[in-house]
């Protein structure tokens, strides 16, 4: 234990805790209804009583999340990260119990659906800001490595936990087992709340003393000081090129998803064989690669952003591959292989970036959501652009995943220029030596 503190750069073993506490929090409030849109689709849809557009319909209005982030940053400046928690898990807790015990209809479904939206706007920086609370900036690539492992192993395992209680308690209704899970999963926030009051201290502008000036006027002194810190966070060269280039990572991320199907259509591959292929391409790969990826960024790269640029460069180079070569499975594979341990690395400290950039501890948050907001903005257009070119080519399907290949060589060639000029401008800054001044309002 004392070597992964080490490791981290944390201080001892309550910050241990605290740290692994919020890297829980980021997966528990996903795990009894997100998490499970891709093991147990159908079973989601006989328990929610809706149908697969109405599904559709729920993800995108948790997904309104992506237009809050920015406004949110003023939000997890002014706010602490261990307050924003607690109320995002209390909120989720409520609603997901309404689900679970009401069976509401889809008007209610979508009130709830468009709640978790808006609370994940704050949620998701305020987790990533809890990372960077706890380590050390020099170490922040283990830290979002560790992230990442930590939450896909997370994943795994509950699922895996509720597909074996299935497969024993086969006397049992499936629906009946997995909403077993889903209350299971959403009573663990309870205590993961009382970890999170114990061992996440306050931070920021909340922790500020307030003696001496009254409630009222360093409410507003507070609020505007974290307006103040998100201004000059969107006004960040760094801040943008850090979530331009993650952008592209996660454009990537989601082009290798469908190198599944690709293999598939193109090598006519069994739905057993296929299925196996996904697990390792798309969920083993993200495991391991997380803390590899962690390694490697602090001890090889010593940066972030220089190993986000290589990775990127990296894909672009095995995308060329697998567009070149297509009549040889052997090689094809082993290349979509070497572009989801790319696209890992990547994913795994995507935003670790801003994490190394010279920006006031208390303003870290609205960092991290300026660059939420850019780098999941894919989900955007990136499926539905696909989508459209998978149905264009009916007929081949195979071009079209080509095509879908060939946009992904250019966009992470294109991310990575923005991680090699993000690497410049921070060498160029470190040369000059001009510290950047924290603003406070008096």
């Amino acid at each position: 234990m004392q070597k992964i503190i080490n490791k981290l750069g944390l201080e001892n073993r309550k910050a241990l805790v605290g740290f692994l506490s919020v890297i829980t929090a980021g997966q528990l409030i996903y795990s009894s209804f997100e998490a499970f849109k891709g093991t147990f689709y159908n079973l989601l849809l006989d328990v929610l009583q809706v149908n697969n557009e109405e599904l559709g319909i729920i993800f995108s209005l948790i997904g309104i999340s992506i237009f809050l982030y920015i406004p949110a940053g003023w939000v997890n400046n002014r706010f602490s990260i261990r307050s924003i928690l607690i109320t995002g898990l209390i909120i989720r807790f409520a609603t997901m119990s309404i689900i679970i015990f009401f069976t509401p209809p889809f008007d209610v479904l979508k009130i709830i659906a468009f709640t978790w939206g808006v609370v994940d706007a704050v949620f998701w920086p305020a987790v990533l800001n809890g990372i960077v609370f706890f380590i050390d900036k020099s170490k922040s690539g283990m830290g979002f490595g560790l992230f990442e492992s930590v939450r896909r192993l997370q994943e795994t395992l509950m699922n895996l936990l509720i597909v074996g209680v299935m497969a024993v308690m086969t006397a049992v209704s499936g629906i009946v087992v997995f909403k077993g899970g889903m209350l299971a999963y959403n009573l663990l926030i309870i205590p993961l709340i009382l970890l999170i009051l114990k061992y996440v201290p306050k931070n920021g502008i909340a922790a500020v003393p307030e003696d001496r000036i009254s409630e009222e006027l360093v409410t507003k002194n507070k609020s505007l000081e974290a307006l103040v810190g998100l201004l000059s966070v969107l006004a960040r060269p760094q801040v943008w090129l850090a979530a331009v280039s993650a952008m592209t990572v996660y454009w990537g991320y989601i082009i290798l998803i469908y190198s599944v199907p690709y293999m598939q259509n193109a090598y006519g591959l069994s739905t057993a064989q296929t299925a196996l292929f996904g697990i390792f391409n798309t969920a083993f790969m993200g495991v391991i690669m997380g803390v590899t990826s962690g390694f490697i960024s602090d001890f090889v790269f010593k940066s972030s952003s220089k190993m986000i640029c290589a990775s990127l460069l990296l894909s672009a180079i095995v995308l060329a591959g697998v567009v070149l070569i297509r009549e040889n499975f052997v090689v094809t594979m082993v290349l979509l292989i070497a572009f989801s341990a790319a696209a890992f690395l990547a994913k795994s400290v995507i935003l670790a970036p801003i994490a190394e950039l010279d920006i006031p501890k208390k303003y870290v948050g609205a960092a991290m959501s300026v660059g939420s907001f850019a780098a999941y903005a894919p989900i955007f257009w990136v499926y539905l652009m696909n989508g459209k070119l998978l149905d264009a080519h009916e007929g081949n399907v195979v071009e079209a995943y080509n095509i879908i290949f060939q946009i992904g060589i250019v966009v992470a060639f294109s991310g990575s220029i923005c991680a090699l000029a993000l690497v410049l401008l921070n060498r160029k800054n470190v040369k000059n030596n001009k510290p950047v001044e924290e603003v406070v309002v008096n």
